[in-house]
């Protein structure tokens, strides 16, 4: 089949949606829908909440009959299964679309090419890939999970321009401004749950809640071996109303854990002889529970790990204008770090803005 006249243009539209749904679908994947028919788009639609229609029911519902003959751009394959909703394959078919333009196939093995083939099947012409890295960007978390089990692991930190979280003496409030904060706030509230280690969890004492609150509410977690958080700290205090696990190892007192049990805290036992396997451990966890993004606030330790192990995906690093220095400040990043230049991980693209005097660097780890 040709290529379609302005099917980027179109398409573009269709990712401009599916992003609307950040926060609100997972685990599922973002996805948006336009029906255009000769050079009007006649209905849109994207995924808007989890259990909701998918973006093409939406879209097929606002086209109406118009939809007959028409051309639906779709930035993610057709689903083809029966979950909470119908399989959008064949309310196309159905519809009696003409043509379906996608931007990427489904990684999830219960559709992958098999939505494509029931509506080549079905005589709908397919177009494929198109604006395809934007479209598997989009639900990269979503593919991680059904192909790893695993969720996107995104990495937060603030230092100083000398590369500082804190001062020798432990004082890091507050490195970073007002407005790069309420940008960290706005993250929080679209991710399934906050990780952070029991070192930070005392120096700061947080509560890790997204203000003003998201469309989620993310499971807090601290990584605290010997259970030894402190009962009278922010976490521990708000445990009863807004999630809070504590990932401990089997060493960890059995009083203790129950002490955080009953202040209303989730006990986890982390299993593994180190810290990565430990990691590793609640990494697969998390992902046995569907949750789809982890923001991992620090400490240094904690993100050294995830280092270490490669396991980190995406990164939002705040550099502040100002010098501390300190041999023994810690760094953003501890672990064993990595031996040669060359294998260091890279950002590909990274988005570098001015937040109010801070610097803020944003992208994604090139694999």
């Amino acid at each position: 089949m040709p290529q379609i006249a302005n099917a980027s243009k179109w398409m573009s539209r269709g990712l401009e949606l599916a992003a609307q749904g950040c926060g609100r679908v997972e685990p599922n994947p973002m996805v948006g829908c336009v029906i255009v028919r000769g050079e009007q788009i006649v209905g849109e639609g994207w995924h808007q909440r989890f259990g909701a229609p998918h973006a093409e029911i939406e879209a097929l519902k606002a086209a109406g009959n118009a939809a007959k003959g028409a051309t639906a751009y779709v930035t993610l394959e057709p689903c083809c299964h029966q979950g909470k909703t119908g399989p959008c394959s064949q309310a196309l078919i159905k519809a009696g679309i003409e043509r379906v333009v996608v931007g990427c196939s489904d990684p999830n093995p219960a559709v992958s090419g098999k939505g494509l083939a029931e509506l080549r099947e079905a005589g709908i012409d397919v177009l494929e890939n198109v604006q395809r890295q934007q479209a598997v960007d989009l639900i990269a978390p979503f593919a991680k999970l059904v192909t790893q089990g695993l969720p996107w692991v995104i990495a937060k930190w603030a230092m100083t321009l000398d590369g500082k979280l804190a001062t020798h003496t432990g004082s890091s409030r507050w490195i970073s401004g007002k407005a790069s904060r309420a940008v960290v706030h706005k993250v929080r509230g679209v991710v399934d749950a906050i990780l952070v280690g029991r070192g930070t969890a005392e120096a700061d004492d947080p509560l890790l809640t997204a203000r003003p609150a998201g469309p989620r509410t993310a499971l807090r977690i601290v990584l605290d071996s010997s259970a030894s958080l402190s009962p009278t700290s922010r976490l521990v205090q708000s445990a009863s109303g807004s999630s809070l696990l504590i990932a401990v190892t089997e060493s960890a007192p059995a009083n203790r854990c129950q002490r955080l049990q009953e202040l209303g805290a989730e006990v986890f036992v982390l299993t593994g002889e180190d810290h990565p396997t430990q990691m590793q451990s609640l990494l697969a966890e998390l992902g046995r529970r569907k949750l789809t993004n982890l923001l991992v606030e620090g400490g240094a330790k904690v993100l050294g790990t995830l280092l270490d192990m490669r396991a980190i995906d995406e990164v939002h690093a705040f550099i502040a204008p100002k010098l501390i220095g300190g041999q023994s400040a810690p760094s953003a990043i501890g672990g064993q770090g990595i031996a040669v230049m060359g294998e260091a991980l890279l950002l590909r693209d990274p988005d570098v803005n001015v937040v109010d005097g801070d610097i803020h660097v944003h992208g994604r780890v090139a694999r």
